[in-house]
């Protein structure tokens, strides 16, 4: 790996990082909001990695699919963004279950959402006054800084609207879970036991091309825009 590629993977890392943190950080915060401690008291209500990282969620398929990616191979175009170690939760304890379901559940997204939106405007307002050729920002910063906000804004909408996705067991499912009447829940119950197997296949198809590759175009565009 060459130093630029090397420099490249750690800022990814870091990011990806801060991105799942968050998201966990964010479930186990609203559950206790709701009255489960359950994550609280094993000190998932964190944004140290260490709490969250999963070794091969987290760690191995992130750098293996980066480094794919940066090689141009076959995987090049269905870099998992990876995942984190799941927030125990445990919904007896939440008062106003239906409520706390969706929100716990959303919460992550939320947070996703909250960290992608303010990198878009610190990434707009740089490019806008010029501040990354004008001599604001010093030379030697201006590309890893550069490639920090881009990072931290695209993984972080990808993020959401991953887990936005109706299928089990991602947020986006269980969200979906609170609003079905009671004939469908063993529909659902049924796709999550094959949900890991679908997401796989979706992106060994490259299926989320489709979703998210409109969405990066519409962030370049709004980000290229001038008021």
């Amino acid at each position: 790996m060459t130093p630029d590629l090397i420099g490249r993977l750690i800022i990814y890392i870091v990011v990806l990082l801060f991105a799942i943190s968050a998201h966990e950080a964010a479930h186990a915060w609203m559950s206790n909001k709701f009255g489960d401690e359950t994550a609280r008291l094993l000190g998932r209500i964190t944004l140290n990695p260490v709490a969250h990282t999963d070794p091969i969620g987290t760690l191995l398929i992130p750098i293996a699919g980066f480094i794919f990616a940066a090689m141009g191979g076959g995987a090049a175009a269905n870099v998992l963004i990876g995942w984190g170690k799941p927030t125990p939760v445990n919904p007896l304890r939440w008062r106003n279950k239906d409520l706390a379901n969706v929100m716990v559940s959303g919460a992550g997204i939320m947070a996703n959402l909250i960290i992608a939106i303010c990198a878009f405007f610190i990434f707009k307002a740089l490019l806008m006054t010029n501040s990354f050729n004008n001599g604001t920002i010093p030379e030697t910063f201006v590309e890893p800084l550069s490639l920090l906000l881009y990072n931290c804004l695209m993984m972080n909408v990808s993020l959401a609207i991953f887990n936005l996705l109706p299928i089990p067991p991602l947020d986006g499912g269980k969200i979906l879970s609170t609003f079905l009447p009671a004939g469908m829940q063993p529909v659902l119950e049924g796709i999550e036991r094959f949900g890991f197997l679908i997401l796989v296949a979706a992106m060994y198809y490259n299926l989320f091309s489709f979703i998210f590759r409109p969405v990066n175009y519409f962030i370049i565009y709004l980000l290229k825009m001038h008021g």
